[in-house]
């Protein structure tokens, strides 16, 4: 998961995560996964994905129909998945579909991300995008922002998109790519959608 992920499931994500909770994970980076680290309450964490591990609850899941019942977690949650998913508009109502009424889905999705297959690289979608899916899934929206916070991890300066393009993470960067930055000279940085959806 690259930085400015993360930085946003903190910022905006983690105070939803409460202790007795259960979480349902899709397509976690590993595991445990970077986001199962960052939650310290006392919570039930499982995980699913498409592809075969033997470590996760759900394995080789298909991708629009979970082997889950209706109604089963408190928190549905993926970071960088939504942009491998084809149909878009089968899986957020699998996603609702599974969390539990007044539960949560969060997503998180890259908009600047270069093209990368795992296995295919279909979407970038804006919050408007999102509210839209959330939406037609039944959810009702909290929260749907793109944002950069990367830059006051690294830099300790807000997002300045004339200074920014859409492109890689500020995590990635070469020290001399930062170095252009802090003297004035604009650099790629990773703008990236979260959304919160509660059914």
């Amino acid at each position: 998961m690259h930085l400015n992920s993360k930085l946003l499931i903190q910022k905006y994500g983690l105070p939803y995560f409460k202790d007795g909770l259960s979480i349902l994970e899709i397509g976690p980076d590993n595991i445990p996964s970077t986001i199962q680290q960052m939650v310290h309450n006392n919570v039930t964490w499982h995980t699913l994905n498409i592809f075969d591990d033997k470590r996760l609850t759900y394995s080789n899941s298909a991708e629009y129909s979970f082997p889950i019942q209706d109604n089963t977690y408190d928190i549905v949650i993926s970071a960088n998945v939504i942009e491998h998913v084809q149909k878009i508009w089968k899986w957020i109502p699998e996603l609702a579909r599974i969390t539990k009424q007044n539960g949560l889905v969060i997503t998180v999705n890259p908009i600047s991300w270069n093209y990368h297959e795992d296995p295919v690289d279909c979407w970038r979608i804006y919050p408007e995008g999102m509210k839209a899916l959330y939406e037609e899934a039944g959810l009702k929206v909290e929260l749907s922002k793109f944002e950069n916070l990367e830059s006051m991890a690294l830099l300790n300066r807000p997002y300045n998109a004339s200074k920014m393009w859409p492109g890689v993470s500020l995590g990635k960067m070469s020290m001399i790519k930062k170095l252009k930055l802090r003297i004035g000279y604009p650099v790629m940085a990773s703008i990236d959608t979260i959304s919160i959806g509660r059914k």
